[in-house]
């Protein structure tokens, strides 16, 4: 959705933060010393429409982790500014 591009722009800037802050055990196991890469070209060549429509995931993020091994994190952000009745279906669904 277009109005979720500044958001996904504010977590490419404050990634690593991002992850400290929501999921410290990976932050715990990342070595954000080697970088890590956002793979948008490459979720959307994976990406697919399922039966209840087409689902977006925001993020596709490859970490290396302090054993040497790389991870990719799928990340989905939701933010929600107004109250719609069908958002926990929505939500259940993604998840």
């Amino acid at each position: 959705m277009e109005q979720d591009s500044p958001w996904k722009e504010v977590l490419e800037e404050l990634f690593e933060d991002f992850v400290e802050n929501f999921f410290p055990q990976i932050y715990q196991e990342s070595d954000f010393s080697k970088g890590y890469e956002f793979l948008d070209q490459e979720l959307q060549q994976i990406a697919v429409s399922s039966e209840t429509g087409k689902r977006v995931v925001d993020k596709l993020v490859k970490v290396y982790l302090i054993d040497g091994s790389e991870k990719w994190l799928l990340i989905h952000i939701e933010i929600q500014g107004y109250e719609q009745e069908e958002f926990p279906e929505r939500m259940y669904t993604y998840n």
